[in-house]
């Protein structure tokens, strides 16, 4: 099925780049960013993006590595506010 007829992506090729992407790099965060570079094109009108999302969404390979589901959270419990964010929120 073509996703982006823009730039004739079908969904095979959508999903090729994210197994190819995973294979490379198993901690790898996908983005359609990485698709359309890994695909050797960039987004054009972008009025295929939801369906290019849901695409991506459907492969198997493109949940978060469980080793980086959490990095986010880690790294900000317990840590003060950073001092800009205080600053700016107190004017």
């Amino acid at each position: 099925m073509i996703v982006c007829h823009c730039r004739g992506i079908s969904d095979t090729d959508i999903h090729a780049a994210i197994d190819w992407m995973r294979a490379a790099d198993p901690r790898t965060v996908i983005t359609p960013g990485k698709v359309y570079r890994a695909l050797g094109t960039a987004a054009d009108c972008g009025g295929c993006l939801p369906l290019f999302l849901d695409t991506m969404r459907s492969n198997d390979n493109m949940p978060v590595p469980a080793g980086l589901r959490r990095l986010r959270r880690d790294t900000n419990e317990g840590s003060p506010t950073c001092k800009a964010t205080a600053r700016s929120s107190t004017t």
